[in-house]
């Protein structure tokens, strides 16, 4: 689906050009957010380019947007501007709405984003168990209800959340700080692939961008912006996603966030946004009750029960895991090799986050 008007593809790709550029700056200024982002293309090269603008109107003059859209289409990305019905109308109140949406994945996600209330999830990149346990949770319950669940693939809560929403069996939709085809975390390849798979990854950046500190706040404003409930899981003071939840604020949106320990420095965030009215969530049925009305939609009550691995020795290690933290434990009780067993518990943390490594052994997360 390509069907963005020349102004806009041209935008796009401007900001794609500067992006290094616009690093600079703020990197000058010490800014976080890009402010920059909503200025006209003139006063966009002249505060951006700056003694290079030149080289700027340059590459504007080269610019073939034919060709650009049929690179596009050849690579099968998704590419819809403002102008289009496709492109999601909850992101037209940002002061500054992509110019483009770049894409990788199911079409027929974008019209989900239309229909249904999509939720982001959010939270710390060092996310602990609890914050681990609850974000799958999260992402699996409403996956499960027909809830389109927004995040970031970044490590920790935002990972956690698509892997969640994909066992589900809901749609998740990835929105990145680089070209929607760059992995970034690299160590995130199968999942941003299962994610295209089932849903969307979408971008403001041009295909083949790398990301830049300012981009992750600016794909912050995005995320608040496709949703109308933004829950925080596990938040540090200060964090990119307080600048998520400040954006929804601004936008109306719904807040939430998921209490935690007041000892924990990871849930300082959360507890403050709680004391200063955000929605407290314990599950995915209060996400759903503060969307639909209470008891509108519910949880499926599959959904409501631990995943268990298909795989037989996985169970069996998963088994033997809530029974002993020891491997060698482990391994007497399930007759395989401590390599086996190691090798089954990495698998389970990775794919279903299902165990967690703790001092002196391993820890059952989800029962």
């Amino acid at each position: 689906m390509i069907d963005a008007c020349d102004e806009c593809l041209r935008r796009a790709y401007l900001l794609g050009e500067l992006a290094p550029r616009l690093a600079t700056l703020l990197a000058r200024r010490d800014h976080d957010a890009p402010p920059v982002l909503g200025l006209s293309e003139k006063d966009f090269v002249a505060a951006v380019a700056g003694p290079r603008r030149e080289d700027a109107r340059r590459f504007l003059d080269r610019l073939d947007l034919d060709a650009a859209r049929e690179q596009l289409a050849a690579g099968r990305f998704i590419a819809v501007c403002p102008h289009a019905d496709a492109y999601p109308a909850l992101l037209q109140p940002l002061a500054d709405p992509p110019a483009v949406l770049f894409g990788l994945g199911m079409p027929d996600a974008l019209d989900l984003l239309r229909d249904e209330p999509a939720v982001a999830i959010v939270g710390s990149r060092s996310s602990s168990g609890y914050g681990t346990e609850v974000a799958y949770a999260l992402g699996r319950g409403l996956g499960a209800a027909g809830v389109p669940v927004v995040s970031g693939l970044a490590l920790g809560i935002d990972a956690t959340a698509h892997r969640g929403c994909l066992e589900g069996g809901g749609v998740p939709i990835a929105v990145l700080a680089c070209g929607p085809d760059v992995v970034y975390p690299r160590r995130h390849r199968q999942l941003h692939e299962s994610v295209r798979a089932a849903g969307l990854v979408l971008a403001e950046l041009p295909p083949g961008t790398r990301p830049f500190r300012w981009s992750f706040p600016a794909r912050n404003r995005i995320m608040a912006g496709l949703t109308r409930m933004t829950v925080v899981v596990e938040a540090a003071q200060p964090s990119g996603s307080l600048i998520t939840s400040e954006f929804a604020k601004d936008l109306g949106r719904s807040v939430a966030a998921v209490p935690g320990r007041i000892t924990s420095n990871v849930a300082r965030g959360t507890n403050s946004l709680l004391k200063d009215g955000a929605v407290p969530i314990t599950g995915p049925g209060d996400v759903l009750d503060e969307l639909f009305g209470v008891g509108m939609r519910t949880v499926p009550e599959a959904a409501s029960a631990p995943a268990r691995p298909d795989d037989p020795s996985l169970r069996s290690v998963l088994e033997a895991a809530a029974r002993s933290p020891s491997v060698d434990d482990m391994a007497r009780a399930t007759c395989l090799s401590i390599a086996e067993v190691r090798a089954a518990l990495g698998r389970l943390e990775l794919d279903g986050h299902l165990v967690r490594r703790e001092v002196g052994g391993w820890e059952v997360r989800v029962r």
